[in-house]
């Protein structure tokens, strides 16, 4: 049978496990497909670089747009990240009536309506289960398996590398930049690791997750963000001593009256005996929790040149078993078009550690506070004396909007010497 001619965009560490895998996989791609897959280009910034595999010189280019655009191309790879060029990159492709596979979850989750609206006025495909946790087959299941349930949350560890930082840091006693550069060192974060631990690679994951699991168009801009560079040895070991892990955590939450969601990233103290705790160096997991199929786990690989490239490969065989059948894929669902509810509207949990003066009274002045704006506090402890005396105080379950408030009035009272952490609390809801 004609084969199937496919276009690679980058050849970096996903792209050069993606064409080994095409090499050393064809008969069995072939035989899944229902025709082969033959290789066309390979798009690179620079033809002269040495590669981590052998590529054929005359499948190089550095003209990506005469690539995409060739007639005689059906499916168009695209794995070099970042919003231009891939976004023209794409869009090109798609206009043409060709199918794109990407891992781009930035672009997706800032502009994912333009190439979604691109792939259904084109006539083809757009697959990109590799976006978000790696090999770990995620999207599909929300996309299609669960298309008949209602998804009423999904909680999880979407970055790698700040799991590792933070397991680290739990397991070893280690600084934040010391976990870091052990990262750094063994390939695990990027000489600039800013989209990773200021959250914003979770942020635009949590964004693609939050679309499908409640079929809504969802930004990255519209998900609440915090980072895990404030987080400190000292915390750990605080929340080691309790029975707790520091995670930082992708959620997607339905509100009770089902008329609209949140979707927040930031770090969280969870139960060691929660699953999401023994989840150890740069592994992800989510949870998924529906209406009739209860509570699902997916866990694995969440990066990484060959878990990535897996999940490329497979939906290449999704995309290519949809162009021989002359049929496309599920188009983006938006129809239920539900709010992102703002952070302040978002129930949690939180755990507070306040250095405060050692006298009589103190106690019941934080305790008005908290009362004051509708807090109610589940567990409350005093530790040191003197200079170094403090309250651990955990509250039960309010807006934040309203744990806001009475961090700020905290922060004025004058036996308060110190808000000396505030951390959200999940995974318990005993609270």
């Amino acid at each position: 049978m004609k084969p199937l001619k496919v276009a690679l965009l980058g050849c970096g560490v996903v792209g050069s496990q993606v064409i080994r895998l095409l090499h050393e996989q064809a008969d069995d791609l072939a035989a899944r497909v229902g025709a082969p897959l033959e290789l066309a280009g390979v798009a690179v910034r620079r033809l002269g670089r040495k590669r981590d595999i052998d590529v054929d010189p005359a499948l190089l280019t550095t003209d990506a747009e005469a690539l995409v655009t060739r007639d005689d191309v059906d499916i168009v790879i695209e794995v070099i990240g970042g919003i231009e060029p891939a976004r023209s990159l794409i869009l090109a492709a798609l206009s043409r009536g060709k199918s794109v596979v990407t891992a781009n979850k930035a672009l997706l989750a800032e502009d994912g309506s333009t190439l979604h609206e691109a792939a259904r006025t084109g006539n083809g495909d757009l697959y990109f289960e590799a976006s978000v946790a790696g090999a770990i087959p995620l999207l599909r299941p929300l996309r299609e398996s669960l298309a008949g349930d209602r998804v009423k949350r999904v909680l999880g560890i979407v970055n790698g590398t700040t799991n590792y930082i933070l397991d680290k840091m739990d397991s070893t006693g280690a600084s934040f930049t010391d976990a870091l550069e052990e990262a750094q060192t063994l390939g695990y974060a990027e000489a600039d690791p800013t989209a990773d631990v200021e959250g914003f690679d979770a942020a635009a994951k949590a964004a693609i997750l939050a679309g499908l699991a409640f079929h809504s168009r969802v930004r990255a801009d519209e998900v609440h963000r915090e980072g895990i560079t404030e987080i400190t040895a000292t915390d750990v070991a605080s929340a080691k001593a309790m029975g707790y892990v520091i995670k930082l955590l992708a959620i997607c939450a339905r509100s009770d009256d089902g008329r609209s969601f949140g979707v927040r990233v930031h770090p969280a103290m969870i139960p060691r005996s929660h699953p999401l705790a023994g989840v150890r160096e740069a592994y992800n997991a989510v949870f998924v929790e529906a209406e009739s199929a209860g509570q699902l786990m997916f866990y694995g690989k969440g990066a990484g040149g060959a878990p990535t490239a897996s999940a490329v490969l497979g939906d290449l065989v999704a995309v290519g078993r949809n162009r021989l059948a002359g049929t496309r894929g599920p188009e983006e669902s938006t129809y239920a078009d539900l709010a992102v509810h703002p952070m302040g509207e978002t129930v949690t949990r939180c755990h507070v550690a306040l250095d405060v003066a050692d006298k009589p009274g103190v106690l019941a002045q934080v305790a008005e506070l908290f009362a004051k704006h509708d807090v109610s506090i589940q567990t409350v402890r005093q530790e040191g004396r003197g200079d170094d005396a403090q309250l651990v105080i955990v509250t039960h379950r309010a807006t934040d909007a309203a744990l806001s408030a009475t961090m700020a009035g905290l922060r004025e009272l004058d036996i308060v010497r110190a808000v000396a952490s505030v951390m959200r609390v999940e995974g318990d809801e005993q609270g």
